[in-house]
């Protein structure tokens, strides 16, 4: 029997419903009783940056882009060799291996062998890049028409047929789609600076640790410049210019040396579970890996879904109410405001938004509730409100929210529904890494793990992240086929 076909009411009433139920079990109280003075004095430094406290702006600026587009590059050839072979399995299990670990996870892994170096931070950005252009190139390719493939010989190689026939039909798409990535590199390259790396998260790090807001205030306003600018100097023609000024620049610059042998320490004895590496047989590591599973595996991810379904909750009515504030129609001459609220809040990352909120909660799950939610309800108002500028109106349409509230929100709810279930993904990965603020998500205790320099430990609870990702992919893909009908 044909299932019955699944309303967006009926989604959206149940992702209310279970945010509701997680409700009591979060944590999300403020612990810092003058929060409201510390937010002043953020706030004061915010809207007086000083520039010139800061000694190599340039430096950092230089290196924040060179991370992203050399990780970014590495990550879309990476996603370009495997996208032909997506039918088969093992490449789609790959894919979702690589996607599902954060970049910072990654980073602080790759640490272990590679030190604090440019090849850690390319390689944190292009392993997970890999993975999501691997699964966006091979559905661009399904989806090219595939008529001039039909016109070739019959006895035409498989290569053949892919690069004559498919690739011409799907480059532009892709190398769109790879320069909308370059924005997600920079956000990612500007994290990596809170774990060392010398990008602009580690300039706003040091800043915050010492109190200089107006310092920070700078950092934060070159950032978003540099984002909202990106299609104003990164042209397509000059992408390889600058992939190969971004190489040039990694190359000179100076880390730590690593010791001889970390790469095969880490293959033959960091990575194997304590107790075969000592020999204590199955039982033992039976035993052990209970304990890992019981005491911070469970108890991390479920701290991460209750998170991470409050955020995607509070996402979804942000961004539902916070489309309007960029349809003309509907926001008039308050648009401007909204567009920049928009582009500002969706410019800094979850987890640098979540930093910021830390400075001025304290240590609770409301930093990264408000972080998550805030930045991915920016990106779907954003998305949302160009769908609704598209929509065709009658000439004697309402304006402002009567057309919101009976025009546009009906019309749009289906697309609102697909956008959240896709973010509901990228919200449970970016919750697991919030443990790294203190947040007691899983990557909580990757991070206590790493401390102790336990990788076998972390490699277990790296397993739970990914399941926790593969599993929301599976759940949402479902549920989209069941709207469809």
């Amino acid at each position: 029997m044909r299932p019955e076909r699944l309303g967006s009411g009926a989604v959206i009433g149940g992702c209310l419903g279970l945010a509701l139920l997680a409700l009591p079990f979060a944590d999300l109280a403020s612990s810092v009783p003058q929060s409201g003075a510390a937010m002043l004095r953020m706030l004061r430094g915010f809207v007086t940056p000083d520039f010139s406290a800061i000694e190599d702006m340039g430096g950092a600026l230089a290196s924040t882009l060179a991370f992203a587009l050399a990780g970014v590059a590495a990550g879309a050839a990476g996603g370009f060799a495997l996208a032909p072979f997506w039918h088969r399995r093992g490449v789609r299990a790959l894919s979702t291996a690589l996607r599902s670990v954060h970049e910072l996870f990654w980073a602080l892994v790759l640490m272990q062998v590679l030190g604090i170096s440019p090849a850690a931070g390319v390689l944190a950005i292009a392993l997970p890049y890999a993975g999501i252009f691997a699964k966006v190139f091979a559905e661009q390719i399904e989806e090219a028409d595939p008529r001039p493939a039909q016109l070739l010989p019959p006895r035409t190689d498989a290569l053949s047929r892919f690069l004559w026939a498919r690739l011409p039909l799907v480059a532009p798409a892709m190398l769109s789609y790879l320069l909308y990535r370059v924005e997600c590199g920079l956000r990612s390259s500007a994290v990596l600076g809170f774990i060392g790396l010398p990008t602009l998260g580690f300039q706003l790090d040091t800043f915050f640790r010492q109190g200089a807001y107006s310092a920070a205030g700078a950092i934060m306003a070159i950032y978003i410049l540099l984002i909202a600018t990106l299609r104003l100097w990164l042209r397509p023609r000059a992408l390889a210019l600058w992939i190969g000024g971004a190489a040039l620049w990694l190359a000179q610059i100076a880390h730590p040396p690593m010791g001889g042998g970390a790469l095969w320490r880490f293959v033959t004895q960091d990575i194997i579970p304590a107790p075969l590496r000592m020999g204590a047989g199955a039982g033992a590591f039976l035993s052990w890996l209970g304990n890992i599973l019981r005491h911070e595996a469970l108890p991390g991810t479920l701290a991460t879904l209750i998170v991470g379904q409050i955020a995607l909750a509070l996402t979804g009515m942000l961004a539902f109410a916070g489309f309007a504030a960029v349809v003309p129609r509907v926001a008039g001459r308050a648009r401007p405001l909204g567009h920049l609220l928009l582009v500002v809040l969706r410019s800094f990352p979850e987890y640098m938004l979540a930093y910021l909120f830390l400075q001025l909660l304290g240590p609770s799950m409301l930093p990264a509730i408000l972080a998550l939610a805030l930045h991915n309800g920016a990106i779907i108002a954003h998305l949302l409100g160009r769908e609704a500028m598209l929509l065709p109106l009658r000439p004697d349409a309402p304006r402002g929210l009567v057309l919101w509230a009976w025009e546009l929100a009906p019309r749009l709810s289906g697309r609102f529904v697909a956008l959240c279930l896709y973010r509901w993904e990228i919200i449970l990965r970016e919750t697991a890494v919030m443990g790294l603020l203190g947040v007691a998500t899983l990557g909580f205790y990757i991070d206590s793990a790493l401390a102790e320099l336990r990788v076998d430990r972390v490699l277990v609870l790296l397993a739970g992240a990914m399941a926790i990702t593969a599993g929301a992919d599976a759940v949402s893909r479902a549920i989209r086929r069941r709207m469809r009908g």
